[in-house]
């Protein structure tokens, strides 16, 4: 921030007579509301301060650490009595004054603007630290921010900068929340990408070193023949061979080494049909594999997609919710994404066999969405037995059309309670009683 952008600001705010509440709504981010319906966000983030405003600006969470009880107490139901901007700095003081019947208690309260040093002290009219957003100690910086010490000033700067008058303060406080915003998501799309796209060639370096499930299965009816031409000769071979020249079942020459381990040809034969049925297994299993860690690309290169398109942080967020805490993770089947909206948990299979268990374990008053005749993602809202909000239904519809479609259109989403799909095989269903949401990406 400009320190002429701070001192009109600040003019701006000498407008007001009172704080009537100011508390955090972020970890660096203080809402003031000024004359009872005037609200402006002090974001104290370390480089990039601002003061903006926004109307209906989400609470992260609850704070209630030192400062926060300080900060409520010192500073609420306040009186304005001065606020200044200090001499060759970026500072905003306030000085404060809460009046009672008995007594009145006055407050210096400062937002520093000043690099990677920003912070918010609070003083008594002394200007001794009764608290402050971060504490700077002697090792870190001359001017040591304590509890209990007097607040030294900082020496004016030469700050070199061009005068602009800001014509409409109003809207030039909600436009750098819009800055701050896109610059914000812009930063995080970008994290998510390469999270994202470091996790598609994690999993494309595992598939990448699968076997040939194919050659695996040639392998397989080789050691299963030369099992039962070994049994078919096991008169002729000797205990001692190390290997047998004889005819397959087709008339054809067939050379059968004899496994090292063996002791005697029945053992080498046994040897040779567990060889046979442990490459076919691996075989099933590496498919089953294959189509797991192809299924994961596929979601992932969509999430980027979506990712790219997001107009918003919370619109994002949904996108990735966060993990659960240690101890209180639920087991979560494999092929199954979990998102939440509005407290509704929303399951999304990203292939036929996730498809086919999200339908066997979905209560009957859950919601299930798919697309309109043709093949789809299945999603299913746990609704405990809840009704289901139109928000939440065309989130959901949303999440079905974006990760099945692979073009951008018009598409109808067909919805019902699970107790009217029926299951013919697998995740093929048929279903009565729905209803259609139209989604458009």
């Amino acid at each position: 921030m400009k320190r002429y952008e701070l001192i009109q600001i600040v003019e701006h705010i000498k407008t007001f007579k009172k704080i009537d509440a100011i508390y955090r709504v972020e970890d660096s981010v203080i809402k003031i509301v000024f004359d009872r319906n005037n609200s402006l966000f002090f974001d104290m983030t370390k480089g990039n301060s601002a003061v903006f405003k926004k109307e209906d600006y989400k609470v992260a969470k609850s704070y209630n650490a030192p400062f926060d009880v300080v900060l409520k107490k010192r500073c609420n139901q306040a009186f304005i009595r001065e606020i200044e901007v200090l001499e060759g700095n970026k500072i905003a003081r306030f000085s404060l004054e809460q009046r009672s019947s008995y007594k009145s208690l006055k407050t210096i309260l400062q937002f520093e603007f000043t690099g990677r040093h920003t912070n918010v002290i609070i003083c008594d009219e002394d200007f001794k630290i009764v608290e402050a957003l971060r504490h700077i100690d002697s090792r870190v910086s001359y001017r040591e921010i304590q509890n209990g010490l007097k607040l030294l000033d900082l020496p004016p700067i030469s700050i070199r900068e061009e005068y602009e008058k800001l014509e409409d303060i109003e809207a030039y406080l909600e436009e750098v929340y819009k800055d701050k915003e896109e610059k914000k998501l812009f930063s995080l799309k970008n994290q998510k990408l390469i999270a994202t796209q470091k996790k598609i060639e994690k999993l494309q370096k595992v598939l990448n070193s699968l076997e040939d499930s194919e050659k695996l299965l040639k392998a397989s009816t080789k050691y299963q023949l030369e099992a039962q031409v070994l049994l078919a000769n096991l008169s002729s071979v000797k205990s001692y061979q190390k290997e047998l020249r004889a005819k397959n079942f087709d008339g054809d020459d067939i050379v059968i080494k004899m496994p090292k381990e063996a002791k005697t040809p029945a053992d080498a034969a046994n040897i040779l049909f567990n060889l046979s049925k442990r490459a076919k297994q691996k075989s099933k299993n590496i498919h089953i594999e294959k189509e797991n860690l192809i299924s994961k690309i596929e979601y992932l290169k969509r999430l980027q997609e979506i990712t790219k398109e997001a107009k918003s942080i919370d619109e994002l967020k949904l996108y990735f919710p966060k993990r659960e805490k240690k101890g209180k993770k639920e087991k979560r089947y494999d092929g199954i994404e979990v998102f939440y909206y509005s407290d509704y948990k929303i399951s999304l299979g990203k292939n036929e066999r996730a498809n086919a268990y999200l339908l066997k374990n979905a209560k009957m008053s859950d919601i299930w969405l798919h697309l309109k005749d043709r093949p789809s993602t299945h999603v299913i809202i746990s609704s405990n037995k809840k009704s289901v909000k139109d928000a939440v239904l065309n989130f959901a519809a949303n999440l079905c059309v974006r990760f099945s479609a692979t073009q951008k259109g018009s598409y109808l989403v067909d919805y019902t309670t699970r107790r009217n799909v029926k299951v013919v095989s697998g995740a093929k269903v048929n279903y009565v009683n729905y209803k259609t949401i139209s989604v458009t990406i």
